[in-house]
């Protein structure tokens, strides 16, 4: 890339990014791996990434699941929700002491200000209402993150944005 591009590159991506937030900022990240629009999300790290360019991606610390309860592949966005109900998932359903469907901001509803649905089904990146929780190993399989930075991350991508879990 010409110096100059490069250099207006990174100004504009720090315009993009200029948004208050609580922890998202831009990073260098080696994203010629991914088309600019995908999201990689490294659970050992517990950081979800938002391929920006070649050379740079904007970094969101999140929750991801805990021990045994992790997943890694590929999955699309498919839906895309603002404060949505919350219902446990199936292997939750089972245990009698599990909450019936929560309505959407509710202060107990785990879903948060935003929810991307990702292709299978089961599993969702979405806001919190517990922010102690990011960072951490806490989820059934689902990405949570910062109620601030899911209604960013929302505002960026799309349904069919591709999504990719690493360890």
């Amino acid at each position: 890339m010409p110096k100059l591009l490069s250099g207006l590159f990174a100004v504009a991506l720090a315009l993009l990014c200029a948004a208050p937030a609580l922890a998202r900022e831009v990073v260098p990240f080696p994203g010629y791996y991914y088309a600019p629009g995908t999201i990689v999300i490294r659970t050992n790290e517990r950081r979800l990434y938002l391929v920006l360019g070649p050379d740079y991606a904007l970094r969101y610390p999140v929750g991801v699941g805990k021990d045994g309860q992790q997943w890694v592949g590929l999955a699309y966005i498919d839906g895309m929700y603002v404060r949505p109900d919350w219902m446990p998932p199936p292997d939750m359903r089972r245990d009698p002491d599990a909450a019936g469907v929560i309505p959407g901001g509710a202060p107990q509803n785990p879903m948060g200000e935003a929810a991307l649905t990702l292709t299978g089904g089961q599993y969702a990146i979405h806001g919190t209402n517990n922010p102690a929780s990011i960072g951490r190993f806490v989820s059934h399989g689902c990405i949570r993150m910062y109620n601030e930075d899911v209604t960013d991350l929302f505002a960026r991508v799309g349904v069919g944005t591709p999504v990719v879990v690493t360890r």
